[in-house]
């Protein structure tokens, strides 16, 4: 029977609460299978996947199954989830004006003009992703805009396109974990009764560690899998303008305004603002290319507005059957519909596996048989985290679902708040740029499969695969590398009970 209490309505399914986990288990078989197997990256079919998951799940409930739909229904409401989605609105619809207005063509220019090489070119690009996620504290909005903008520079130039994917996912890794206003930083501070200045400084020797020795492997990576230039190359390159990088204004106060404390919005907003102004002012690109009215030829309306001086710029005749709305704006948001879909499906799974039981299932089986020590209870903080990650793809949801366990085995053994946050951080950090259905992940795909409409010699035979980049994302298995190792010889570890942020050592 299921039950209510008044906090939340708990769900019983037929083979306890293990069978909770049948939504999320189905879909992460069905990921599996269609990108790691199949080869196909459809974003829409992993939607038909958590949607069958979840009538599977329906199946298996014992009593009302209203209480199960309304579970899904609250686990798509969570704010969890919308904020994920705004970021990667804004982000798509910035990424696209910037590129719109020749953003790639001066980073071509900058390349050749530096002499920064195909092989070069994943380490440099995975420094400058880590330095925009740190100022913006947006992995997402990273991988995002590092992906349609940077990406295409790079295969041009004949690097690796998978190791440059994963050299963006770690530098988004490096910004969500590192950065004071990321929500993955901010949430497992407040969740380990820690401040966030003190979490943040007593976890920089544990990312530098990660982050050197990533960087030393995407400039032997690079090396070793760099290509030659694409044919017709030299010709896009000696074309190539400096004068997009202007945009680096644009970028410059996104990052500017996130530093200052103003919300992810309105940063991206104000760079949205000041992108659209260069692209006009500066003649980067027209009005209908950011924003473009495509009216049937036989509306009466759209012809007088056709005709007017201003407006008349955003409006276009066509046939009737081309019609619709286009230009950077639309095409940057439109992109990630079939994503956000997805996100809002599998944050309710997750939550019917936790009214179900299962979340608790499993820390409950950690506590009481594998955490016996010290070093093995980091270790299945280490451990709880993955298997989080790999049942909610959105890393600080999956942060919010294994904060509860971290704290109480943390505290069982006396380990500082400080230490508790950090495990939880690097490893949600790491890990949702790692799993080929990670949000991060996916959400760069999507932002990659805009891009065959978007330059005449970018093919579709050059999109990644989000099944075939996990080895190369090496920021995030050398920080769950790092952490492990800490786990086992105590680098690191603290006894002491929380303290104040200024009492932490700085190195």
């Amino acid at each position: 029977m299921s039950h209510e209490t008044e906090a939340e309505t708990r769900l019983t399914f037929r083979g306890g609460p293990a069978a909770s986990a049948v939504p999320v288990a189905f879909f992460v078989v069905w990921a599996v299978v269609q990108s790691g197997l199949l080869g196909i990256g459809d974003t829409t079919g992993l939607v038909v996947g958590m949607l069958v998951g979840l009538i599977a799940g329906l199946l298996l409930v014992r009593g009302d199954w209203k209480q199960y739909a309304d579970v899904v229904f609250e686990g798509m409401t969570k704010r969890v989830a919308a904020t994920a989605i705004v970021a990667w609105l804004w982000a798509g619809m910035f990424a696209n004006t910037i590129q719109t207005g020749g953003f790639v063509d001066g980073l071509v220019w900058a390349a050749s003009v530096l002499d920064v090489g195909a092989a070069l070119f994943p380490a440099v690009t995975f420094l400058l992703a880590a330095l925009l996620a740190t100022g913006i504290g947006t992995g997402y909005g990273t991988a995002i805009a590092f992906t349609a903008l940077v990406f295409p520079a790079g295969v041009l130039l004949g690097a690796s396109p998978v190791l440059l994917f994963g050299a963006i996912l770690s530098g988004a890794v490096f910004g969500d974990n590192l950065a004071p206003v990321s929500d993955t930083t901010i949430v497992s501070a407040v969740t380990q009764d820690a401040d966030i200045g003190g979490v943040v400084a007593s976890r920089f020797k544990y990312a530098i560690v990660a982050a050197v020795l990533a960087f030393v492997a995407y400039l032997v990576a690079g090396a070793t899998m760099a290509g030659t230039p694409l044919q017709g190359a030299a010709g896009i390159t000696e074309a190539a303008r400096p004068l997009g990088l202007t945009h680096l204004l644009s970028i410059g106060v996104v990052i500017g305004t996130a530093i200052n404390g103003r919300h992810i919005v309105e940063a991206v907003s104000w760079g949205l603002i000041v992108s659209v102004v260069l692209n006009l002012g500066l003649g980067l690109a027209p009005a209908a290319g950011m924003l473009v009215f495509r009216a049937p030829e036989s509306a009466g309306l759209a012809q007088s507005v056709d005709a007017l001086p201003v407006l008349g710029s955003v409006v276009t005749l066509v046939p009737t059957a081309e019609s619709g709305v286009g230009g950077s704006l639309y095409s940057g948001a439109a992109g990630f519909f079939p994503l956000i879909v997805l996100v809002l499906l599998i944050v309710a799974g997750a939550e019917v596996m936790q009214r179900g039981g299962g979340f608790e299932a499993v820390q409950s089986f950690l506590l009481d048989r594998v955490a016996t020590s010290v070093r093995r209870a980091e270790t299945t903080m280490v451990l709880g985290t993955a298997t989080v990650n790999a049942a909610i793809t959105i890393n600080t949801a999956a942060e919010i679902a294994i904060a509860p366990y971290v704290a109480r085995l943390g505290k069982k053994f006396n380990i500082n708040g400080y230490r508790r946050a950090n495990i939880l951080d690097a490893n949600t950090s790491a890990l949702g740029y790692i799993f080929p259905w990670g949000g991060g992940v996916l959400a760069g795909f999507t932002a990659m499969q805009g891009l065959p409409a978007e330059y005449e010699w970018f093919t579709a035979s050059m999109l990644v695969n989000p099944a075939s980049v996990w080895p190369f994302v090496f920021h995030g298995w050398f920080l769950v590398g790092v952490f492990l190792l800490a786990a086992w010889t105590g680098y690191g570890r603290e006894y002491v009970s929380d303290r104040r942020s200024d009492e932490v050592s700085r190195v």
